[in-house]
């Protein structure tokens, strides 16, 4: 049977993770992935602390299947190092259905240098934050580093309201967010707290439909 793979989009979706300084030093989320509703996989996070020092891992694995069959496999993981909001140090590797990529940035006096498939892609000056979804600092952001290919990404963020939705086994109010930038719009909730709970975008050029929602 030919293979279906995704669009590349799903790549600007897999989220890293960063620490916002006034957040949880240490914790564990847990989401499940779904395609048109139905379970593809899973990505969990880790935070830890040490010092002043915050580590998160991200770890995310799909397996697309049709007819019973994987037309689809993706693998990421993900390990960065922040100060307070900003990024320090990230190395990703993702196999993208069996195509290799690989990022890796390091703070350097006041800039990042990125590296992308080996590449130097990048010298970024100042504060830099990832795609750190569950960060709600993020939201003001108008650029973000994409752990998946190392490109400073311009986003635009704009509130939609209070919606209810499904998280961690039951119905909750939450705030919602537009992520616009280079691939499909992302819909972001946050809980009153400011907790991240649940991400959805069109993926495939439109044709299908990515959610996150958190356990």
């Amino acid at each position: 049977m030919k293979k279906r793979p995704l669009s590349v989009a799903v790549l600007w979706l897999v989220c890293s993770a960063g620490a916002h300084a006034d957040g949880p030093a240490s914790g564990n989320w847990n989401f499940k992935v779904l395609l048109d509703d139905k379970p593809i996989g899973q990505q969990r996070f880790t935070l830890r602390t040490e010092g002043d020092k915050r580590m998160v891992t991200s770890v995310a694995d799909f397996n697309v299947k049709l007819l019973g069959i994987s037309v689809f496999r993706y693998h990421h993981e993900n390990n960065e190092q922040w100060s307070g909001d900003c990024l320090v140090s990230m190395q990703s590797s993702t196999d993208n259905d069996g195509t290799p990529l690989a990022v890796k940035a390091r703070k350097e006096g006041e800039q990042l240098l990125v590296e992308a498939n080996g590449n130097s892609s990048a010298k970024l000056d100042g504060c830099v934050m990832s795609f750190a979804y569950w960060n709600p600092l993020l939201l003001k952001q108008t650029r973000l580093l994409n752990a998946q290919n190392g490109v400073f990404e311009k986003v635009r963020v704009e509130l939609l309201g209070q919606v209810k939705v499904e998280a961690q086994g039951k119905t909750v109010d939450a705030t919602c967010y537009t992520i616009s930038g280079a691939e499909q719009p992302i819909v972001l909730s946050y809980s009153a707290q400011g907790d991240w709970l649940r991400l959805e975008s069109a993926v495939s050029g439109g044709k299908r439909k990515l959610v996150y929602v958190r356990e």
